[in-house]
């Protein structure tokens, strides 16, 4: 009796100890989460990462409910998240392990090249819905957003929106590819990726004339700007704790870059 509680208890709950590592959250940290466990794991062939999207505060749920042992999130967490976690006595500890930009795409057809701050929070609440009225060509403004789960719209909703609700036609995406794609094949969307994102495939526009590059965010001058979050139960120990640190070392920063973020540590840091 005795064996099968303890093999219940561990398996509702991971342990950092152990060589398996779930990681789960924003779709924007997940490339960079990918391509490190891939490299980790063939360092470290005991070691198995399992890793999925699904939104930053779908991992920082999965997080509390002891189900992830890795929240990847690119938005700091809430206050009633935390709330929460206090309830369940978990202390979510935060670990920065990139920066990223949120680059705002349109078709490469669109000969809009760049937009303002304001121009942007219009179109998304609806009250510019012509692309002629911001200098474009005639046509219906196809609104693309991500899903309220996701980091990337808690961060746009705040730094463009100020607070108010997209316009309720917008296109709903679950994931920062599936805005790239709509945005891809429609000729009159507008949308907003992470920088590791952009392809040729869309257009990003200037955002109060400075373009979205790991070059602007790093100086300061492109305001669509955030930091990319690891969240763990309490400071992270073990195999977690491991993983990490490959993240922040030199290596694991180098990853980062060349996905098309920002490093958040110098070459020469340890």
């Amino acid at each position: 009796m005795r064996r099968f509680c303890l093999f219940i208890l561990f398996s509702l709950f991971p342990l950092y100890g152990s060589k398996t590592v779930t990681i789960t959250g924003s779709t924007t940290v997940l490339p960079i989460a990918q391509y490190a466990a891939e490299i980790f794991m063939q360092r470290n062939p005991e070691v198995n990462i399992s890793v999925r999207g699904g939104g930053s505060g779908v991992g920082i749920a999965n997080l509390l409910d002891g189900t992830t042992d890795i929240a990847n999130a690119s938005r700091p967490i809430k206050e009633k998240e935390l709330k929460r976690a206090k309830e369940k006595g978990i202390n979510p500890v935060a670990t920065i392990i990139a920066k990223d930009g949120i680059a705002v795409i349109v078709h490469p057809s669109n000969p809009v090249t760049a937009l303002t701050l304001e121009q942007i929070r219009k179109i998304y609440t609806g009250e510019i819905s012509n692309w002629k009225e911001v200098g474009g060509n005639p046509g219906t403004i196809v609104v693309v957003s991500r899903d309220h789960s996701s980091g990337t719209f808690e961060v746009f909703k705040k730094m463009v929106l100020e607070g108010e609700k997209v316009r309720p036609d917008a296109i709903m995406a679950a994931s920062n590819k599936a805005v790239l794609t709509t945005v891809a094949k429609t000729p009159g969307a507008i949308g907003y990726i992470g920088l590791g994102y952009l392809s040729s495939d869309v257009k990003a526009v200037k955002v109060d004339g400075v373009y979205p590059s790991p070059e602007s965010v790093v100086s300061g001058k492109y305001k669509l700007a955030r930091p990319l979050y690891m969240y763990t139960r309490g400071k992270p120990s073990g195999v977690v704790k491991e993983f990490i640190d490959f993240i922040l070392s030199p290596e694991g920063q180098k990853i980062v870059k060349e996905l098309g973020f920002v490093p958040v540590r110098l070459p020469e840091e340890k």
